[in-house]
């Protein structure tokens, strides 16, 4: 039974472009305040990464917050935005399993998008709930790394098993960090990061198989050909497959370009 959820639409660690926005959001803030447990949770578990510069900027933000955030606008260095199409997910939940509350903490992102969410999420809430919950994050900026007393709590270090961009399979078995659950994943694709992996599956790689720059382009112009609607494919969804296709080109070969100089060095 979920008991909270907060999304967080984001760009992928490899971009240098900063944007964030929040996708669907479960948060109540009556009773035992599940939604705002949650948003004070994410922001104490990843408020300890920010930079110097960021920690300067965020308590203005959280002022902000409290007569809601017009967007667009730029905070943190992060253009805070409603448009989340191309952006990577990360999803942290409460859930109630078995008899026991589990905190779910989505590690796979940068940290800053996670506490900058937080704050939107909270922003975005009715101002009959807005204050409760950013009273739970002002908390959690006073406790950096303490997390809710009485709950589990699992770490994805992966993502969420079975979400894009995520390639399917991905199982909490992949979840490495202190507190993580076992549990089915695909372990030919063991030590692969996740944002490597789903850009293999984009053009057609399998675990195992060697990524090199010639068969990365060639299987890109192939299957851009295919996705392409000049070549008799269907306008619907073309566009998004024609970006997906080149991210995952440019991700693939800046990890090989990376490689190669690495071994010059």
């Amino acid at each position: 039974m979920v008991l909270a959820e907060l999304n967080i639409r984001h760009t992928r660690r490899h971009q240098p472009t900063r944007r964030v926005a929040i996708g669907d959001v479960y948060l109540p803030t009556s009773g035992p305040a599940y939604g705002a447990v949650l948003l004070g949770a994410v922001v104490a578990e990843h408020v300890g990464d920010l930079d110097e510069e960021q920690l300067e900027l965020l308590p203005r933000l959280v002022s902000d917050a409290r007569d809601g955030l017009a967007v667009p606008r730029i905070a943190m260095r992060y253009r805070l935005q409603t448009d989340v199409h191309g952006l990577d997910r990360s999803r942290h939940r409460m859930v109630a399993e078995s008899g026991r509350v589990v905190l779910e903490l989505d590690r796979h992102g940068w940290a800053d998008p996670q506490v900058i969410g937080a704050v939107m999420a909270a922003a975005a809430l009715p101002s009959s709930a807005r204050g409760t919950a950013l009273r739970a994050v002002e908390d959690a900026l006073r406790r950096p790394g303490q997390l809710p007393e009485g709950v589990e709590v699992h770490r994805l270090a992966q993502g969420i098993p079975g979400m894009r961009p995520y390639a399917p399979g991905e199982g909490p078995a992949n979840a490495v960090w202190p507190g993580g659950r076992n549990g089915d994943g695909d372990a030919s694709w063991h030590g692969v990061p996740s944002e490597r992996r789903w850009a293999m599956e984009v053009l057609g790689l399998r675990a195992g198989m060697r990524v090199d720059r010639a068969d990365v382009l060639a299987r890109f112009r192939r299957l851009v050909r295919q996705a392409h609607p000049d070549h008799g494919a269907a306008h619907l969804g073309a566009a998004e497959r024609l970006a997906e296709l080149a991210e995952a080109r440019e991700l693939l070969l800046g990890s090989i370009a990376s490689a190669d100089s690495g071994l010059r060095h």
